[in-house]
């Protein structure tokens, strides 16, 4: 395990590193999940092996530090995730993120471009949450702050189910609420306006059975390539391990 300050108080983002070589591969997760447990697999498969690897928990999730005096928006996500990259001597690297890790994927391209070569955005949020949450969501960003410390984290639980609650509960619960709250915001510019902005070599994927996303028609007039991955839902890579490492690869042109 590695680890990094990120904040003026010295708050650490920690992250497995799996030894390979450059340019480095950065795996970012999505809400209330860890890295080392949602891509440990992915990362081990023989299609995506032999590359120094990143799996990187943001800050306030997983392995890393749980500060209660960080305001956790998207952008403070992808600037404390490019300071962790520069203590590891990062640059260029191919950055591989799912849902929630990928709209701080494209923030950190838009921020900080010197740190990213390519994206592969894994169902990917792009739009702020709607009104009325969809199955399957944890709902939180519905609670004020002080509800869910209470005991919105407590019905979180019972809405989430076992697997997800597993790596969850490791967040802290101010890291966890705040980051929902500005996942369902969004960002100005857009995050799906600053997808289509960026000039390095970007795929999404997405279950098959959930159709192309909102605006398939732009996202690929502007370069991104949409691609189907069959027999999964959300969590593409756990789902169907196989087809995911064959469409990341292609992605990567491993």
């Amino acid at each position: 395990m590695r680890h990094a300050p990120v904040t003026p108080n010295g708050d650490r983002i920690r992250w497995v590193e799996l030894p390979g070589a450059e340019p480095a591969r950065l795996y970012l997760h999505g809400l209330g999940a860890s890295s080392p447990v949602y891509w440990a697999a992915a990362a081990a498969h023989p299609l995506l092996t032999g590359r120094r690897s990143l799996l990187l928990d943001l800050l306030g999730f997983g392995i890393s530090d749980r500060p209660t005096d960080f305001a956790y928006t998207l952008e403070d996500h992808a600037d404390a995730v490019a300071t962790a990259l520069d203590a590891a001597g990062v640059t260029g690297a191919e950055v591989v993120a799912h849902s929630l890790g990928g709209a701080v994927a494209v923030l950190l391209a838009a921020r900080h471009p010197r740190l990213v070569s390519r994206l592969v955005l894994v169902d990917a949020v792009l739009d702020p949450a709607p009104p009325v949450p969809r199955p399957g969501s944890s709902a939180i960003e519905t609670w004020t702050e002080e509800e869910f410390l209470a005991d919105g984290w407590r019905r979180t639980e019972q809405r989430v189910g076992p697997a997800w609650w597993a790596t969850m509960r490791l967040a802290g619960r101010e890291a966890l609420y705040r980051t929902a709250v500005h996942r369902a915001r969004g960002t100005t510019p857009a995050l799906r306006d600053q997808l289509r902005g960026l000039s390095v070599p970007r795929t999404f994927l997405h279950p098959a059975a959930d159709g192309a996303p909102a605006d398939a028609e732009r996202l690929t007039a502007s370069g991104v390539v949409v691609r189907a991955v069959p027999d999964c839902g959300h969590n593409i890579m756990l789902d169907n391990p196989e087809a995911f490492a064959r469409a990341t690869a292609d992605a990567l042109n491993c």
